[in-house]
């Protein structure tokens, strides 16, 4: 596929979907990657651990790949790169604590030659034929940057994750001026978040959430457990100042908001007085009115620290009558139930739970209508593409963006692999596609699950599983010894005697129809019992259980 002459705009993951963000920008020869992100399994994928994008393009023209350019640090925009460096050998290029939390990631996969380049803002790169640009924008984790790339036939503005926070907690105010600058020097095409287009308004500051967190510990007389996401580092410190103010010892525990704290202060983006830090295995040294503690678990995930707390299984934190405990998240499209299921859990040992339908405990990281129409207003961009939500939120934006008079035909609503191209006299959806979709990544395995390896785990965790086991004589076709069955997740074996009797009766018959055919025909044999005894435990039991037959030859 040529692009002399036409710059091209290709999704690999983030339209249609939430998470697995990654937006391919190619003009002739020159190739520019923005994020690299993954997302966790819906219900369906049974067993899978993480999904990622599918780079097949990218590999194809590794050559011509100048960078990966990423706008923060979430797991959505860069969790996939330490499975997409191993093919993919390029530059990565972010802000400090972008590439902060990257190398920790890529360390614990034993990557450590990658090349990373820290980046400021308003600093300006050369890659290929594109002049890139970063500016800060407001989120739910600090260092977060858009991305102006100016290519040879116009600008390009990437907005990344944002919302816009007139009073942000490191005081670092989104980059307005330099987005008006871009709309009076004229964009080409605008690319925005989507995630909170439905939603009317303006998302509230952030310290809307450290106003409550005030409250909260001012009325609390016993411990105090946060639960939120790990990388939002701004409530993590607004938890940190609260404790800090109310005389109370802060403990960490989780992995990976014990990563965050120790990379973020590191760093200096979170600030801990002297001695305000205690190790989780001496909690008990401390009355419960002066003790905080900052856990994962926001999401209801069965083995995060809340969960198992819940649960009456942690360690070392036993939650007892007496504890407030703050899940200051908003539960992710699908884990409505597992939050739920621990609260009910909390409350049933006893605790205070406040979550996120009490207001102000939690303030999203999106922009909402009004701010996507600030900064379509500010950017003017001729054309534009709604990226990063569900295909609702990207209509929803669509529509949005032409009541701020950009044209309909001039609004593209996309799909990932799907070609965009802009020359000078005009844009287009271009014919064809690019190889997209999802990678799964199980275990040390990546794209090693399927949709059949799929739908044999679904059969399995539906219906079970029955093995038949025979002897057949490899000369005569005669059974020398069985069928014996062994099942497993369909029925009690011992409260359903008569059933596995009267199976083991049906695959004697299918056998004894085979015998004397000789073993060339032994495929045929397998296929007969699997159909007479798939037949038969449907007709009793209404259920179609995996069935395996094992033919051994004597």
């Amino acid at each position: 596929m040529s692009s002399n002459g036409k710059l091209h705009i290709i999704p690999l993951g983030g339209l249609g979907e939430i998470g697995k963000n990654m937006t391919v920008i190619r003009y002739g020869s020159d190739i520019l990657v923005v994020d690299c992100g993954l997302k966790f399994p819906e219900d369906e994928l049974l067993g899978i651990d993480i999904v990622i994008p599918d780079i097949s393009y990218l590999k194809e023209n590794r050559e011509m790949v100048r960078g990966i350019v990423l706008t923060h640090g979430h797991e959505d925009h860069i969790g996939a790169l330490p499975y997409v460096l191993k093919e993919l050998n390029v530059p990565v290029y972010g802000t400090q604590l972008t590439l902060g939390l990257l190398k920790q990631k890529l360390t614990e996969h034993e990557m450590p030659e990658v090349e990373l380049r820290t980046v400021s803002f308003k600093e300006e790169l050369r890659l290929g034929c594109f002049k890139v640009e970063f500016f800060r924008v407001s989120h739910s984790i600090p260092d977060s940057v858009g991305i102006a790339i100016h290519s040879p036939i116009g600008m390009i503005v990437h907005t990344g994750d944002f919302k816009i926070d007139q009073t942000p907690i490191d005081g670092e105010v989104m980059d307005f001026h330099r987005l008006a600058e871009f709309g009076n020097q004229g964009v080409l095409v605008l690319l925005s978040d989507s995630t909170n287009a439905e939603r009317p308004g303006f998302t509230l500051s952030e310290r809307v959430v450290g106003e409550t967190f005030d409250n909260t510990f001012r009325k609390a007389s016993g411990r105090i457990i946060i639960a939120t996401f790990a990388s939002n580092i701004h409530r993590l410190q607004q938890a940190i100042k609260a404790a800090e103010r109310y005389g109370r010892q802060v403990a960490v525990v989780g992995r990976s908001v014990e990563n965050v704290v120790r990379i973020a202060e590191e760093l200096g983006y979170i600030k801990l007085p002297p001695g305000l830090l205690v190790d989780i295995g001496d909690i008990s040294r401390y009355p419960p009115e002066r003790l905080v503690i900052l856990t994962t678990g926001s999401q209801g995930e069965p083995m995060s620290a809340l969960t198992r707390m819940a649960m009456g299984d942690h360690r070392w934190v036993e939650v007892m009558p007496g504890d407030t405990v703050v899940i200051s998240a908003l539960p992710i499209p699908g884990n409505e139930k597992m939050v739920a299921r621990t609260i009910d859990l909390l409350f049933k040992l006893g605790a205070e739970v406040i979550y996120e339908a009490m207001l102000g405990i939690h303030v999203s990281g999106h922009a909402s209508q009004e701010e996507l129409k600030l900064i379509l207003n500010l950017v003017k961009p001729k054309y534009f593409i709604p990226i990063h939500g569900e295909y609702r939120h990207l209509i929803k934006h669509a529509r949005i963006a032409q009541c701020t008079g950009i044209p309909q035909q001039n609004v593209f609503v996309a799909e990932n692999g799907q070609i965009l191209e802009f020359t000078r006299k005009g844009a287009a959806a271009a014919n064809g596609r690019v190889t997209s979709g999802r990678v799964l990544v199980d275990g040390l395995g990546v794209g090693d699950v399927g949709n059949i390896v799929l739908r044999d785990r679904k059969q399995l965790s539906e219906d079970g599983i029955m093995i038949v086991v025979v002897t057949i004589n490899k000369e005569t076709g005669a059974v020398l010894a069985g069928p014996d069955i062994v099942s497993r997740g369909f029925v009690y074996v011992r409260e359903s005697e008569h059933l596995m009797e009267e199976a083991r009766e049906r695959v004697r018959q299918a056998l004894d129809k085979g015998e004397g055919q000789g073993v060339t025909e032994w495929a045929a044999i397998k296929n007969s019992v699997r159909d007479a005894l798939g037949k038969f435990l449907f007709e009793r039991t209404r259920r179609r259980p995996m069935i395996i037959p094992i033919v051994m030859e004597l």
